[in-house]
């Protein structure tokens, strides 16, 4: 990457340690990334590797040990909680294995969910959600709660969340994990729009095969960032 292009996220020095027991574990260590808006990129490696602590620290959802993080210029590592997650909610959008929708609430209101904690007047989150319903070809599904819907359907719910405020990165931890390989080619299809359309995708998998589609792809081995090379077969333009 050229050094002139700006920097979406800076990661300078990170490190993240947990203690288990009397033991303890170096989740993140030394790590340094720079990722610029728009890129397409697969973190991967072993369990255990810190694939899951990264897109965490990235996201947000938690704080290094040591180290500076800079999301759009910006030094996260110093803000207040309640900055913190002014932040989190409207320049990142998470996706996950395990899709995180609210149960007691229908698929629309799940959508909505963002768009009420933004402060958003009710009449254009009505029109956000219909729009999101439509563009995700959820709108037969629109008042039907996660239990009464697909593996697919749930995960549509879940990225049409997470992209509603137009965030500048989408975390997709595992995204097709729980997915058969047809539904999750569909799920992949729909992160590759979004990525197409402008928007920085960080996707952390086990699967070869999805990281391969990648532009850039990140392995991971005990804390370490072993290797960041770019891939000239990515799938993305």
């Amino acid at each position: 990457m050229a050094d002139a292009s700006p920097s979406l996220i800076s990661l300078l020095g990170i490190e993240r340690t947990f203690l288990l027991g009397d033991s303890k574990v170096h989740a993140l260590r030394d790590v340094n990334l720079q990722i610029t808006p728009g890129e397409y990129i697969a973190v991967m490696g072993p369990s255990g590797s810190g694939k899951s602590t990264l897109l965490n620290m990235i996201g947000l959802l938690d704080r290094p040990d040591a180290g500076t993080y800079l999301l759009e210029n910006r030094d996260v590592t110093t803000l207040e909680p309640d900055e913190l997650a002014k932040v989190r909610s409207e320049r990142i959008g998470f996706i996950f294995q395990s899709f995180h929708l609210v149960p007691r609430l229908t698929a629309a209101a799940n959508i909505e969910l963002p768009l009420i904690l933004s402060g958003m007047p009710a009449g254009e989150r009505s029109k956000r959600v219909a729009q999101a319903l439509k563009e995700y070809g959820l709108n037969e599904r629109a008042n039907h709660r996660p239990n009464e819907l697909s593996g697919g359907q749930r995960q549509r719910v879940a990225i049409a969340r997470a992209t509603i405020l137009r965030p500048a990165v989408l975390l997709a931890d595992e995204p097709t994990g729980n997915l058969d390989r047809a539904t999750g080619e569909e799920v992949v299809r729909l992160l590759e729009a979004l990525n197409a359309q402008g928007m920085t995708l960080i996707v952390v998998t086990h699967d070869q095969a999805l990281g391969a589609r990648a532009k850039r792809q990140i392995r991971m081995e005990d804390g370490a960032v072993v290797s960041d090379v770019m891939n000239s077969t990515g799938t993305h333009p």
